[in-house]
Order: C-alpha cells, then structure tokens, then sequence
C-alpha cells in the first residue's frame, strides 16, 4: 500500500484542533502527524477541508448493507447494541475497507417476551442471510439466570454486555417482562468479575437509576418520559458513567421524521429508495414525549462532566424503525449535540476520542501516530459548523480511500 500524505488540512486529532499539519498514512496506520511530505508519497490537497478521525457510531443495529452505507457517511466503526456481529461471526469483515468496523453486545440480558420483542410486527423475519453462528437469547428472569449468561456471552464473542430495562411504556407496551433489581445487580456483578464494560438500554428515569445503582458503566439511550432531575444527573456523574443520549432516536419515537434530513442533498445522493423512505418515517410510539426536555437533560448531563457519546440507534430500512438511517443519523446527532448545548468540538469528541476511550478502542478515535488510519476529511470547518461534517471530501478505512462516498 502506498504511502499518503494529506496536506493543508486542519486536523481536529479527536480531542481538540491542531491546525495546519501534514497527515501522513503508511499503509493501515497512521505514520506521521506533522512535518514535511516523504519523498514518494502520495498528495492529497486538504486546503479548504478539516480532517477528522473516522467517526464511531455508539448505538447501531446492523443489517444487510448498514455497514457499507455507514461508512459512505465517514463512520468507519459501528458499536452494535444488540445483534449477530459478535466475534465469532465478524472476521470476514476485519479487512473488508468497503464497510465499516464493527463491534458488538450480541444480544442483550432481558426477560422472555421483553423488550425489543413489542417492537417486531407479528411474523418479522429480519432480511438477509443468517449468519454461520446464530447468537446466542439470554433471556433471563432470575439473578441466577443472568449471571450466569454472562461468561457464555463473552465466550461467544460478546464485546461488551447488554441488559434490557424496560417495561414498554414509552413503546405503548407498558406492563412488559422487565429485569428486576436484583437480577440486573448480579449480572452486573458477574460481568465486573470477568473485567467486561456494561451498558444498559434505559428510556425512561426510573430504569436509568436502576442501571446507576447496579454500577452500569453506561447507559444507552437517554430517559425520555420526564425532565431530568438534580438527584438522576447528580446520580449518573458521580458513578461515573457515560450516556449515548440517541437524541433523533428520541425524536423518532415522539413523532418526528427525517424528512429534513432527507431533504438535504448531501445525505439524498448516498441513501436508496428503501432507506430514504426509512428515513422519512419515525417510530411514532411516545407523541406524548418532548424533544426540548431532552435536550436540557443532555445539556445538564454534559454541564456535570458526564462522557456524552453520539449514537443513533439506527437499524434496518424498514419504516417500523423509522426516522435514522446508519450513516446519515449520526450527523444528524452531532447537530442535536450541539443544539442541546454541547460546542462543536464536544459533540465531535462525543463520535471520536471519548467512544473509543470508554469502549476501550485503544487503536482509533484519534489522528495520532501509530494508530488506524480510519479519517475523514470534510470541507468547511466542523469545529465551528458542525454542519460541515456531512460536506465529504474523502474518507480512508485502515488508510484505504472509499472510492464511492
């Protein structure tokens, strides 16, 4: 592989601007931060442009195609929440630089005939191929149960561990199968003894502080059904944990669709028909619910020093899962980040340095020397416009260029 040097970009190194620097890409890494071009390489014109880490989706669920059309947007990895790319079923994608990287939960710790079961229409069979080793259902309804679903799912290449709180009353299923409190304790409990992250899917107050009590690592979703309280925010910063708020995924559930980020023809010129209609639809479930408290709550949470990661919870291109697209959702997210108060820098931290830390992707997130050469180069100035994420120039997945974005 060639070696390529990108020159008269700024560089946003993940964490913060660096200004001008040549960028210089040696093979699947990143050889060089600043300095003078090496004799034989490769020149990409950066001038007028930012280059940027690959951005890292913190909520997906991926689908046939999802991993292909995220990296078109400059998401070079995507961290499943519940899903089939778990270890023992990703190794023809590690060198695949057509799609992006993936990491995975598997599925998730949750009670028979709990939730995401309510979100299924009756007689849904995902699209696609099965893959060669379906995952394995750790349904559980007992301390017992989860913990000791825990060492399985690890062994069959489990990233990190899901557990499910939620009795569907955001979804309209209230009265679902739900974990209890000493069910989640002692899978949480097990998973620490085997040093494995874990990370909760929480809609509403209530299942957050069950999540904090049980030393949850994170959570990922942010709480919709009320404004944020003192005692939660308080609650989540002093355990330390950090929140994939999915704001456009709360947005979609309160009714509202994609359709102006549709309209927009830096995201319409790389979605199909099925995704673009996707995207124009929402989930539709919680009308009642109101983006501008979520807002604050994200506001308030960033304001006490609480790791904010940007996720979307994008899935399948179906409409019953409407208003995200992979790919395009996560820009749509930065521009909520900043709307909730977070600067530009923030939020792009919240795609790049601060996932990989606290998912501990030691290799990416950052323009450094040394590691992957997962970038994304834009025009415009994202660290003022965060807008100017979706204007693409160019985008390398392990220092190889997509030829199509």
């Amino acid at each position: 592989m060639a070696t390529t040097a990108i020159t008269g970009a700024r560089v946003f190194d993940g964490e913060k601007p660096l200004g001008v620097r040549t960028v210089v890409l040696d093979g699947p890494k990143i050889s060089q931060v600043g300095g003078e071009v090496p004799e034989g390489a490769e020149v990409v014109d950066g001038r007028g442009a930012t280059l940027l880490p690959g951005l890292i989706d913190a909520h997906v669920h991926s689908g046939p195609g999802t991993l292909a059309l995220a990296l078109r947007f400059g998401i070079t990895t995507e961290l499943e929440m519940q899903g089939m790319n778990t270890r023992e079923n990703r190794g023809h994608l590690t060198e695949d630089d057509t799609v992006a990287d993936v990491r995975s939960a598997g599925f998730g710790i949750t009670p028979p005939g709990g939730h995401p079961s309510e979100l299924m229409p009756a007689g849904f069979r995902p699209p696609g191929n099965l893959p060669r080793t379906m995952p394995l259902m750790p349904f559980s309804t007992t301390p017992e149960e989860a913990a000791a679903y825990v060492p399985q799912l690890l062994a069959r290449g489990s990233d990190y561990i899901k557990f499910m709180i939620d009795d569907g009353s955001v979804e309209g299923h209230p009265g679902l199968p739900m974990l209890d409190q000493a069910t989640l304790n002692a899978g949480v409990a097990e998973a620490k003894k085997y040093g494995a992250l874990t990370v909760a899917h929480t809609l509403t107050l209530d299942a957050t502080r069950m999540a904090a009590e049980a030393g949850v690592d994170g959570v990922v979703h942010v709480f919709m059904d009320r404004p944020h309280t003192t005692e939660i925010v308080d609650l989540i910063a002093g355990a330390g944990m950090f929140v994939v708020p999915c704001v456009c995924l709360d947005a979609s559930m309160m009714g509202i669709t994609g359709s102006a980020l549709a309209d927009d023809p830096r995201v319409a010129r790389r979605l199909d028909a099925k995704w673009e209609e996707t995207l124009r639809a929402s989930y539709n479930r919680y009308p009642q619910g109101k983006l501008e408290d979520v807002l604050e709550t994200v506001r308030a949470l960033a304001a006490a020093g609480v790791d904010v990661l940007a996720g979307t919870d994008a899935s399948m291109a179906e409409t019953f899962f409407g208003g995200l697209a992979h790919g395009a959702s996560l820009h749509h997210e930065l521009q909520y980040l900043v709307a909730a108060g977070l600067t530009p820098a923030q939020a792009l931290r919240a795609a790049t340095a601060t996932t990989a830390r606290r998912f501990g992707l030691g290799d990416r997130g950052r323009v450094a020397e040394g590691l992957r050469a997962d970038l994304l180069l834009v025009d415009g100035d994202p660290t003022v416009d965060i807008g100017d994420t979706l204007d693409t120039r160019a985008i390398w997945r392990r220092g190889t260029r997509l030829t199509e974005s």
